[in-house]
């Protein structure tokens, strides 16, 4: 795709649009929204960094750049892992940070009203204080913001049980490429009317539309938890308890989650934290949360879940009795990815898909498909409630971004489409951004992302909002 450059002229109908501290031109201010979580070998450096402080910034914006052919891209907290927020083709980044108020918490219909560029954690808390839960919980929940969430229906460790953001959004406000606005479901739980839009636009990374009012489902706030860590001498073992603890407690857990020893490893001792049980044992670790009425049936539970483990081969069953073990348990699972990135710069988090049944065939297949290749090491982590793996690719022989960039793909592009073939898809909750979209019609077929480029032209003619995320417009 071609597009116009931004010119001086441009840069002051910005200023008018936005004042001129909310338009960022030097490098050093805009440099960090040039790439994500996924790494600086995406980096993509913008012509110009906007903050949007209300709907009708967003909507001259809108109208000023398909009007001038301009590319805009919208950005979140940038905790994305699949470069869906770099701006590929320059241009214009529109940043959400500014668009961060809860602006209501309707405890009769049970659902919060915001903009988009609230933390994910903020409204839990805001919630929680009126006796209330938002079961979206991905694992970026202390910097993630709710529209980028919603952007790439994001997932996390509780979706076995309450299900991805798309259970969880009732309504939107959206403007389109070329400036208008959709009003999108509401404060209501049923709908039947055509085509569901509001659907639509859940996952669709900012290709489609730019998010200003977001209306998240509420619920009541949950019972008492315990937590559960048990350490597997072999990935299949672990596999085959995960389901036989559904099947003994009849219950789903509220999070199933799992680490490689790589992983565990690596986090503990980077963060220098005290050895897991087992550790010089085990193969792979199983982490979950029960959730019961009262404590005896939240006892009852924890014992039936134990032995469902011990039944399918689990080293041992450590039960974490207090809210501080609880945290310790967790601390591990939730720095994995951190400190992996700290460790190793070049890092490619993965984000994979299959039956929870073919989860340890797929870790099987992975690690042979990595002995055909040297300098790079893949350790495995994920939710395995609902056989979500992230299999991350580390590089450990200091290749260069260009290097290592086209070097990951390869790998990767194996991966997912091993993934595919397994029954799975290649994303889960990362989104397919800039990192996936050369698999993307491998994975799901041609005439698929046909259609999908068919709704993009009808939403964005012009093509400017976002390009080159998910396919490449033809």
């Amino acid at each position: 795709m071609e597009y116009n450059k931004v010119t001086p002229e441009t840069l002051g109908k910005l200023g008018t649009i936005f004042g001129e501290k909310n338009v960022l031109t030097e490098a050093e201010k805009i440099e960090s929204y040039a790439y994500d979580e996924a790494g600086k070998q995406w980096k993509h450096m913008p012509e110009v960094v906007v903050k949007a402080e209300n709907e009708e910034q967003i909507v001259q914006l809108m109208k000023l750049a398909n009007t001038e052919h301009i590319p805009v891209t919208p950005r979140g907290a940038g905790s994305g892992l699949a470069g869906a927020c770099v701006p590929l083709y320059g241009g214009i980044v529109l940043s959400m940070e500014k668009m961060n108020k809860i602006l209501e918490i309707d405890e009769i219909n049970m659902v919060a009203v915001c903009e988009p560029g609230v933390v994910t954690n903020d409204l839990c808390k805001a919630v929680a204080d009126k006796g209330l839960f938002y079961a979206g919980y991905p694992m970026s929940v202390e910097s993630s913001y709710i529209g980028s969430n919603i952007a790439t229906n994001a997932g996390g460790a509780k979706v076995i049980k309450y299900g991805s953001t798309r259970s969880h959004v009732l309504g939107l406000e959206v403007i389109t490429p070329t400036g208008e606005k959709l009003v999108l479901g509401g404060k209501r739980r049923k709908e039947t009317s055509g085509y569901s839009l509001l659907q639509l636009m859940i996952g669709s990374e900012g290709t489609l539309g730019i998010m200003t009012k977001v209306i998240i489902n509420l619920m009541p706030t949950p019972n008492k938890t315990v937590d559960l860590l048990v350490p597997f001498g072999s990935f299949d073992d672990a596999v085959k308890a995960s389901s036989n603890v559904i099947r003994t407690t009849k219950v789903y857990p509220v999070a199933m989650e799992f680490m490689d020893i790589f992983s565990v490893k690596t986090t503990i001792e980077h963060l220098n934290l005290p050895p897991l049980p087992a550790q010089d044992k085990a193969e792979a670790y199983l982490l979950f949360t029960l959730e019961g009425k009262t404590q005896d049936e939240l006892d009852e539970l924890a014992e039936k879940a134990g032995t469902a483990c011990l039944e399918m081969g689990a080293l041992d069953v450590f039960v974490a009795s207090t809210r501080t073990e609880s945290e310790k348990v967790w601390n591990v699972r939730i720095n994995a990815p951190s400190v992996l990135l700290e460790k190793w710069p070049h890092m490619l988090p993965g984000d994979v898909v299959v039956p929870r049944s073919e989860t340890a065939e797929f870790i099987g297949r992975a690690k042979t498909i990595l002995e055909k290749y040297s300098g790079v090491q893949v350790t495995f982590f994920g939710h395995i409630g609902d056989g979500n793996i992230h299999p991350t690719l580390l590089d450990t022989a200091n290749r260069t971004d260009k290097e290592w960039m086209e070097f990951s793909e390869t790998i990767y592009e194996e991966l997912c489409l091993l993934g595919s073939q397994m029954g799975g898809t290649v994303s889960g909750e990362h989104g397919i951004g800039l990192a996936k979209k050369h698999v993307l019609g491998q994975s799901i077929g041609d005439y698929t992302v046909s259609i999908m480029r068919g709704i993009k032209k009808v939403f964005d003619p012009n093509g400017i909002l976002n390009p080159g995320k998910i396919f490449d417009l033809k």
